[in-house]
């Protein structure tokens, strides 16, 4: 007798390609989520209350000529201030509030001390060589292993990214040459940009400087330059010769610039904030609106694609790559892309039995009694493809 053909379920084939999927997925989550060499990212530099100060200096602040400084000036433990009015006859102007030696300047010079160890404690992104010019620099912390004279251009670029951070680490002094300029461009903030100088800073004349200078020793500013930013020295003097000091809208926070995320949408971890959207964590947190949701699963509202590996979609697109495969919803019919008529693992349907085959050939009944089952009899032929009792009646005969 010819064996019969047999009938393999749907079911029963049911789980080698969810292992097929699951390996698939399983493998592109191991690749997004393997570490790559990083450089290191500049973090705004918490200023504390020193936020809001134009010119700090441990001993005087000096000026000369019609100097005009936008920002509040304090002095301590000194508290010599001269040059700027009030009284009337002195030829410098303060927008902003004059501390001498209170309590004000005390606690600006406090949170001072502190921003300037944060700065110098940050990770280095690469080393600048003593003397630079006409070079355009990304964002970053950049250490100089001596002193650095400044004697062209250098341009800070921030690639349009406005949370772009630079720290600058000088363990010795800073000079810019006469007419030199420190420019921002792509979106960079002066907010953003930070002098940490180990010894004293001096600025030359006619020169354009950007950003917030802390200086351990002293800073001079010579005739007619203009600072987008600030000037704050922790034990020595500030001086300046017919200047420009603004330090803008950097004031309104602790942390000295805007705040945001370099990883959005919840990719790679941690949650962002400011960036392109809002994300989850890697590993099962709430992701909404990023781009690709979260990573590696948790619930996903509203996401492009929804979560790579699954948990309860909301609002996705196309709702996850393998669906309900992992932690999906129980009994779903959809799931994602594949589906599955399951929904995941956890929950499949009861599968179907699979179709009779006794191996014998059909006999009739010759019993005493009548049958009445309400189905036929068994020498009726099926007429099932793929192997049935008709099939083997057939070949039999």
């Amino acid at each position: 007798m010819t064996p019969n053909n047999y009938y393999v379920p749907q079911w029963r084939r049911t789980p080698a390609l969810i292992a097929s999927v699951l390996a698939a997925a399983v493998a592109a989550a191991v690749v997004a989520v393997t570490p790559t060499t990083a450089h290191a990212i500049g973090t705004p530099v918490p200023l504390g209350t020193a936020a809001s100060f134009a010119i700090l200096a441990g001993s005087t602040i000096t000026n000369t000529g019609p100097s005009v400084v936008t920002g509040d000036i304090g002095v301590h433990p000194g508290s010599a201030i001269t040059g700027f009015r009030p009284p009337a006859s002195e030829p410098g102007t303060v927008n902003g509030v004059q501390h001498r030696a209170d309590v004000v300047a005390q606690g600006a010079k406090d949170d001072l001390v502190a921003a300037y160890d944060q700065a110098a404690g940050q990770v280095v992104d690469g080393a600048l060589s003593a003397g630079i010019a006409n070079i355009t620099l990304s964002p970053g912390v950049h250490h100089a292993a001596i002193g650095l004279g400044l004697t062209g251009d250098l341009t800070l670029d921030a690639a349009g990214d406005p949370n772009a951070v630079w720290v600058f680490q000088v363990p010795e002094s800073l000079t810019t040459a006469s007419a030199s300029r420190v420019l921002l461009t792509n979106g960079a903030s002066p907010c953003n940009v930070y002098w940490q100088i180990g010894a004293s800073a001096t600025l030359g004349s006619g020169s354009k400087f950007v950003g917030t200078i802390m200086a351990l020793t002293s800073i001079t500013v010579n005739d007619s330059v203009t600072i987008d930013g600030r000037t704050l020295a922790r034990n020595g003097q500030v001086s300046l010769i017919n200047d420009v000091i603004n330090r803008g809208n950097c004031a309104t926070g602790t942390s000295g610039g805007t705040t945001g995320g370099l990883v959005t949408g919840g990719a790679v971890a941690g949650t962002t904030t400011g960036g392109t959207g809002t994300g989850g964590t890697t590993t099962g947190g709430t992701g909404t609106g990023g781009t690709a949701g979260g990573l590696l699963g948790g619930v996903t509202t509203g996401g492009t694609s929804g979560g790579l590996l699954g948990g309860v979609l909301t609002g996705g697109v196309t709702g996850g790559l393998p669906g309900g495969l992992i932690a999906g919803t129980t009994g779903s019919t959809t799931g994602g892309a594949n589906g599955g008529a399951t929904g995941g693992i956890p929950g499949y349907p009861k599968p179907p039995k699979p179709p009779h085959d006794h191996e014998k050939p059909p006999r009739d009944h010759d019993h005493d009694h009548d049958h009445d089952h309400e189905k036929p009899p068994h020498d009726q032929d099926h007429e099932g493809g793929g192997g049935g009792y008709g099939q083997a009646d057939e070949k039999a005969a």
